[in-house]
């Protein structure tokens, strides 16, 4: 029997960044989206247009941007949220609209405050609205919020109604991460089974992690009839976060021969995303993460180890090559010239103008005076921050850390704002702790913006390595995080803290 595809739909950029602490800008958006395309994602989800202004010009950017894979906007089942999802995606090459209404009854009951009835009508009419607002242009689908809790003869009927009015993807979120694999296998078999014009549509899910089943869920809907799988890269999602779409991808290339299906994803392209992902959104990735994590393909066991030397499937079911895992070779250096750096980024696959190519270089040579050996992260790195540079609020002009055995630990830092240059000086329990004081001096910040979390750690090897620094602040009861990358710890850390004040910033800007 030849196997039917199954669609990735990611939404990474608008569940993902419902992760506490994360705030993407509108470029770094635009760069996820970018690779996600590369990635052979089938639909991405940029965002939520009628949430903020960002959020609407992220949709509008990637929209026009990208054009291999459809772009998607969320809309409640409300006009205003519909016209605004198509504002936002009408320049766009392939567009979704992508509406939804809660069903269960203790949602009906205690949030929406209305009838069974009452959703049902609102349902079909905001599907119907989509087709007219965008002219037939906008895909439309619709998801049943917290199918998963839903009384399973009225979920029939709602998936009924929104096929018969025009939608082509109905989508069944287990929205509180209720389910366990049975019975989420039998609701999916049912709804194929039960719903009349079912085979016009396509079934989807969305499952959320709070029990650990996300991933398992997703796999077992693909079995019971689901068609496209909704996820996010590395599992980010707000609460316990969402399907990992490594994961999911991972499991059905490995294990084929227990799945009807197959993805377009391109596999290798995988381990890139995650750490793009997970450098823009400040989310560490856990070492014991499933496919990306450092240790997925490690092994310290002796046995293990002697394992793996004599015959690499004894405990390794898939090649850190299948994720686009390589070895960092060493390959430029501070006497690499032009030609050679540009051949390195055709290899890697970066296309830049003349005139960003030029200030990449700059900023390559910068880097290579400073690090004797130069690997591809420095080089990722130095291309996303080159990317992101245009929107920040604050750049680091100079600083400067003293510390020792009998000195008292100080710093000064220049800071660049859209009000001037400002100068800060502080004194404080180390170094580090020294520039954030001058940072907040400098800015004229007080202890209202608190320090929750620091983490660090060496990106490449040496005593040059990067380090990357992340980082989490609260103030005012919002949360962000952010990081800095530089081969100098104290540098890296001021580069970090800049970074969550400026998400910081556009946070409070936003509401």
């Amino acid at each position: 029997m030849a196997k039917e595809k199954l669609y990735i739909f990611d939404t990474t950029l608008r569940d993902g960044e419902q992760t506490p602490g994360v705030n993407l800008t509108v470029e770094e958006k635009v760069q996820i989206a970018k690779q996600l395309e590369r990635l052979g994602v089938d639909v991405i989800e940029a965002g939520f247009a009628v949430s903020s202004p960002a959020d609407f010009e992220a949709i509008r950017r990637i929209a026009r941007e990208v054009k291999n894979s459809t772009v998607c906007s969320l809309a409640r089942a409300v006009e205003l949220d519909i016209r605004t999802a198509w504002d936002a995606l009408k320049e766009g090459h392939r567009v979704r609209i992508h509406t939804f209404i809660a069903t269960s009854d203790i949602h009906l009951k205690y949030k929406l405050r209305m009838s069974r009835d009452e959703a049902l009508k609102r349902a079909v009419e905001a599907v119907k609205l989509i087709q007219d607002v965008s002219e037939g242009k906008a895909e439309v689908e619709f998801s049943a919020e917290d199918a998963g809790r839903t009384d399973l003869k009225y979920l029939f009927e709602v998936i009924e109604a929104v096929i018969e009015a025009g939608a082509k993807v109905v989508n069944i979120p287990d929205t509180v991460g209720y389910a366990v694999p049975d019975e989420w296998y039998e609701r999916i078999l049912a709804i194929k089974e039960n719903v009349p014009n079912i085979d016009r549509a396509i079934i989807s899910v969305h499952c959320h992690n709070d029990l650990g089943l996300a991933t398992a869920n997703s796999l077992v809907a693909v079995k019971a009839g689901a068609r496209q799988v909704e996820c996010t890269i590395n599992g980010i999602g707000e609460r316990a976060g969402n399907a990992a779409m490594e994961e999911i991808v991972m499991a059905i290339k490995v294990r084929s021969d227990q799945f009807p299906v197959y993805t377009e994803i391109d596999t290798t392209q995988i381990y890139k995303t995650s750490q793009l992902v997970s450098r823009l959104t400040g989310v560490m990735i856990s070492r014991t993460k499933p496919i990306v994590g450092d240790n997925a393909f490690a092994h310290e066991s002796g046995i293990h180890q002697h394992g793996v030397l004599a015959c690499r499937e004894t405990y390794e079911i898939m090649k850190p090559e299948d994720i686009g895992l390589k070895e960092s070779k060493i390959v430029l250096g501070k006497h690499s010239g032009r030609h050679a750096f540009k051949k390195k980024l055709e290899e890697m696959g970066v296309e830049l103008s003349e005139e960003q190519f030029e200030e990449a270089f700059k900023k390559f040579k910068e880097l290579a005076s400073r690090k004797k050996e130069i690997y591809d992260v420095d080089i990722e790195l130095l291309i996303e921050n080159l990317e992101g540079a245009k929107e920040r609020l604050y750049e680091l002009l100079h600083n400067q850390a003293v510390s020792g055995e009998g000195i008292i630990p100080s710093a000064t830092v220049k800071v660049k704002t859209p009000e001037g240059e400002k100068l800060g000086l502080a004194i404080g329990n180390g170094p580090v702790d020294a520039t954030y004081k001058a940072i907040k001096n400098a800015l004229g910040i007080g202890e209202e913006v608190k320090l929750k979390d620091f983490k660090i750690r060496a990106l490449t090897a040496g005593t040059d390595a990067l380090a990357e620094v992340y980082l989490t602040v609260e103030a005012d009861g919002i949360r962000v995080s952010g990081r800095g990358v530089d081969s100098d710890i104290v540098k890296a850390s001021a580069l970090a803290f800049l970074d969550v004040l400026d998400r910081l910033e556009r946070r409070k800007r936003r509401e």
